[in-house]
This record gives C-alpha cells, structure tokens and sequence, in this order.
C-alpha cells in the first residue's frame, strides 16, 4: 500500500516549504509529502475541497473518494478491501479507533448555520465596518449590532487582497456565528511569535465552549500560521457574537471556518 499527500496551499504562507515541514512533523505525517503550489494535482482531479482522500486499486483506477472530515471508519474500510483484492498478506480486519478532535472533528451539520468566509477584501463577505481601505493603513469601529455571518473590525488594521494584517496592539475581530465550532486561520505576518490573544463569546470568557487552542478564560497564543480552534460550544447551539483580542501587534488573519 502506497500512501502520498498532496499539499495544495489555499493561502501565501502555506506555499513556504519550511512551514510544511513543521506541520507535517506537528500531525506526525510519515509518508511523502507532493508540493501541489502550482495546483497541478488539484486540477488533475478536479478536485474542490480541503481535505480531499482518493483511493485506487493496484491497478490505478479510482475505486473511492471522501471530502471534508469525520466519517473515518469508511476510508479504513475502503483500504482494508483495495489490500485484500490486491493480495496482500498480514491485512487487518478489525477498526483502528479514530479519535477526532478539534478541528479534525466532523462537523455539526445539524446546526451549521454559517459558512467558511475569507478576510482579504478579494473574496471576504458581510463586512459591517464602515470606510473599508484596501491596502491601506485604518481605524475600524464596531457596530453596536452584527447580524448573523456578519463581521467587523476595531483598531488599526490594513485589508489586503489575501487577509487583514494589525498595525497597533488592541485591536479586535468580531463574528456573528451559528455553529459548534468557530475556526480561525492566522499566523503571525513579520513580528516574532508569540503573539497573545484573548477571546470573547458574547461579550464573557468562553469557559465550557473553549476551543483546543484556548483556555477557559479564552486566552491564547499564536505561534505560527495556521488553523486555530477556538470555539466548541456545548448544545443548545445557538447566534453568538464571537470577539478576538489581540494584545500585540502584527497578526495576520485570512479566514473563518466553521463546523
């Protein structure tokens, strides 16, 4: 059984080789790694979703396909099957227990209201902010009211094409969600990490709806560019008003992901 990845950067940063390597090491990947930066395998398989599983035969024919996470068991079903047909001895029958957790957990499609928005003027949606510069150095406010999968700014902030980039420490992002889990995916541009962070659910601490990468006061660090879980808030779920501090300069921040 041959295993290969494939890594189509969605955003700059994850065209950086080293900051492959230092996620791959952090999930423990072992097999190889194919770098997709000109989107070459993506196309070839039409492909439209992060993360994306394909599953051929010995023979090279596409037997299966999955998108998006959760449902774990079946791709380890698929396997086990491709592996008998194919001959191999020593082939498993029983399930490896999959232990999905924070942003690697299926998604609450039952009470999944909003959806995956980006930041960078290029592509963002439902931002409230009044006097928006692209590429420009400005002070945002926050409106008093956000309706739902709205967003807003507050403090010094540029709006690029790709993300939105702090200029001065303080400065906060507000989200009117309706989700489980609340994601952010940030890095921390040109300062050195750390940067620190707090953040808010309706204007209080999270504490029971914590995410993996905060505490239960809602304060965190960033560390390197990636995705941060920063909500799962327990059922009922419900529209909350989502707020991040933070208390140093320089993050940049690409999109919002919810599950």
């Amino acid at each position: 059984m041959v295993v290969i990845g494939a890594h189509t950067p969605e955003f700059s940063f994850e065209k950086n080789i080293e900051n492959v390597r230092w996620a791959a090491k952090d999930m423990r990947i072992a097999y190889p790694i194919a770098i997709d930066n000109d989107r070459a395998v993506w196309r070839g398989f039409n492909n439209q979703y992060w993360p994306a599983l394909y599953f051929a035969d010995a023979k090279g024919k596409i037997r299966h396909n999955q998108f998006g996470e959760g449902e774990y068991e079946q791709p380890e079903k698929v396997i086990q099957k491709l592996l008998v047909e194919a001959g191999a001895s020593g082939s498993r029958s029983d399930q490896v227990s999959v232990d999905a957790s924070g942003a690697e957990a299926a998604a609450d499609w039952n009470d999944l209201r909003s959806g995956e928005n980006y930041l960078g003027y290029e592509r963002t949606a439902n931002f409230t902010s009044r006097g928006a510069a692209p590429d420009k150095s400005y002070i945002y406010s926050i409106p008093k009211h956000l309706g739902l999968n709205y967003w807003s700014l507050s403090g010094d902030w540029t709006m690029g094409k790709e993300a939105i980039q702090l200029n001065q420490a303080s400065g906060r992002i507000a989200y009117r969600f309706h989700a489980r889990d609340l994601h952010l995916v940030m890095g921390p541009g040109a300062r050195k990490p750390p940067v620190r962070f707090r953040v808010l659910i309706d204007g209080e601490a999270p504490r029971a709806a914590q995410g993996v990468d905060v505490d239960e006061q809602g304060n965190g660090t960033l560390t390197e560019p990636r995705m941060y879980h920063l909500i799962r808030q327990p059922a009922p779920i419900s529209d909350r008003q989502f707020e991040i501090e933070f208390l140093d300069a320089g993050v940049v921040a690409y999109s919002f992901t919810f599950g």
